[in-house]
């Protein structure tokens, strides 16, 4: 069967070959929506509903926007018993009685275990310590061969050491051994560096800050660029221009590559983790989400991909979504989406957004940085996670194993159809894409894949969905949709997928708000961030300019 990406599209402007628009079914929107959308953004977001949604989503009924029927699913994997699902913030570590009466994400924690599986490379082959990760069995996902790197001109990174930090550093088993003069593969090895007096930090002091400093002499404090970050989030406003400079930028970027390249392409991961479907550049929803779910290192993260396009603030959400990575880089996991790709970035948004609030340069670097993130991960060998689905040419997870970074998406093939592929109720395995690109595949598909690789369970996302997730071929599959109210079109609700570690499975929600609710929620949670921060302080603490400086 020839691949669909042959098909061009029709259209009078000669639209891109590879679009995710083509004929898909736009969803109703509810009348709260259509209210929500303001006229200087109709016609920015004129083709937002030709996405593609589940095809359940039009033709059930829809629910009210305030509905209270919707309660967390807690789904049974590997047959395990429902009556053991551990504390959402079983690992808290509470210092003293002002965090007992914090919000639970604002609570201040210490850096979970990593839940990588620790490798050592060694020419191109990895070795696997059985002792530290014995919850993965012997189905052959303990290797990778490790591809060869392309020069990306990124400048030389060092992190400085500290002597104050409480913690015991954590690196990947190849960097035992090293002085610390070159920037290790992990970067729990972080250092105390002073924050900016200025910004709100609800981390401890304990948490170990990290320090990134470049043969060119630029030095950026990624603590304190997280909370500059948040800080732009919770203030509910769109400035014309990014809150960090090019320099910043390039430096997170470089940093964030040598991450992903030090990983393989397939992750193997331990539970418990929080699985995060496409984002989409809403700022102020990633932010919601993290105040619900735990802003790190509370929670373990995997995120599907698709970080920016569409949404309004794609440059603030990938660089806070990296700047986790560069702290707590065996615990906070970015895999690659259809839209973390050149040309699919030139035709919905964050093309334009780069070159409006920042300059040509600085998408060019998140480019480079797209072609390194890893494509697929593995949970406890039993739970597969993508951002689009399956393909058939997928015959071995080595060949997942051997694709080489950085590399953009192919116009077809492996790599492809992992980004691009949709789940449908067909009488084929496989047919062509109603996207343009890649295959659709069925049941019987699912259920061969399955077999033959031993998972339980496929995790995507890549389609908008009502409810923030939905199930398909008995369990099988689930669809997860992390973006509520998308794009201000569709009624959606927003979920991300928690993992246990029993395997159970559920989901948490965040509720539709148009930009108005939204804005009064961003608000809110300033005031909470900020008494959060001197509650942890206790009467140390002292406020000037409506900011906290902690003393």
């Amino acid at each position: 069967m020839g691949n669909s990406t042959s098909k061009q599209p029709k259209g009078k402007e000669g639209a891109l070959p590879r679009s995710d628009t083509m004929t898909s079914t736009r969803s109703v929107r509810s009348f709260r929506s259509r209210r929500s959308l303001s006229k200087d953004s109709s016609q920015h977001l004129n083709d937002a509903g030709s996405f593609k949604p589940s095809q359940s989503f039009d033709n059930r009924s829809r629910k009210s926007s305030f509905r209270n029927d919707i309660k967390p699913t807690i789904t049974p994997i590997m047959g395990a018993s429902t009556d053991r699902l551990s504390g959402e913030f079983g690992s808290l570590s509470v210092g003293d009685d002002y965090n007992l009466q914090l919000p639970p994400s604002m609570i201040q924690m210490e850096p979970r275990q990593p839940i990588l599986k620790q490798q050592d490379i060694t020419n191109g082959v990895s070795n696997t310590s059985p002792e530290q990760h014995s919850g993965f069995n012997n189905t052959g996902l303990s290797s990778y061969t490790s591809s060869p790197s392309s020069p990306i001109n990124t400048p030389h990174l060092t992190v400085t050491q500290g002597s104050s930090t409480s913690l015991t550093a954590l690196s990947h088993s190849n960097n035992n051994n090293s002085s610390g003069a070159n920037t290790p593969k992990s970067s729990h090895s972080n250092i105390n560096s002073p924050a900016n007096s200025d910004s709100v930090s609800t981390m401890s002091t304990s948490v170990p800050k990290t320090t990134l400093m470049t043969s060119r002499g630029v030095v950026i404090n990624i603590e304190d660029i997280i909370q500059r970050l948040l800080d732009a989030g919770y203030s509910g406003k769109r400035t014309k221009n990014i809150c960090l400079k090019t320099s910043e930028i390039s430096v997170i970027c470089s940093k964030a590559r040598e991450l992903f390249l030090s990983q393989p392409p397939l992750l193997e991961l331990s539970p418990p983790v929080k699985i995060v479907g496409d984002i989409h550049g809403q700022f102020g929803d990633l932010i919601r989400m993290f105040t619900k779910c735990g802003f790190p290192p509370a929670s373990n993260y995997l995120f599907l991909g698709d970080y920016v396009d569409r949404g309004k603030q794609s440059l603030e959400t990938i660089l806070l979504l990296l700047c986790y990575k560069i702290k707590y880089p065996e615990n906070f996991f970015l895999l690659r989406g259809n839209h973390e790709c050149a040309n699919v970035t030139k035709a919905y948004g964050f093309y334009d957004e780069c070159k409006r609030r920042a300059n040509l340069k600085t998408w060019k670097m998140f480019v480079d940085t797209f072609n390194t993130l890893p494509i697929t991960a593995v949970i406890a060998s039993k739970i597969f996670c993508v951002h689009g689905g399956l393909s058939p040419m997928l015959n071995s997870m080595d060949d997942i194993k051997r694709i080489q970074r950085p590399t953009d998406v192919p116009e077809f093939g492996l790599l492809n159809d992992l980004l691009w592929s949709d789940p449908a109720d067909t009488s084929n395995e496989w047919v062509d894409n109603e996207r343009g690109v890649s295959y659709c595949f069925n049941k019987i598909a699912i259920n061969k894949f399955l077999n033959k690789f031993q998972f339980d369970l496929v995790v995507r996302a890549h389609m908008v969905v009502e409810d923030g997730y939905e199930f398909f071929n008995n369990r099988s599959l689930v669809t997860v949709f992390s973006a509520p109210n998308y794009c201000g079109e569709f009624d959606n609700w927003g979920a991300v997928m928690s993992v246990s570690d029993e395997l159970l499975c559920s989901f948490e929600l965040l509720d539709p708000l148009d930009s108005v609710a939204l804005k009064q929620v961003m608000k809110k949670g300033k005031t909470e961030r900020r008494n959060a921060t001197l509650q942890s302080q206790g009467p140390n603490s002292s406020v000037s300019n409506g900011a906290s400086s902690i003393t």
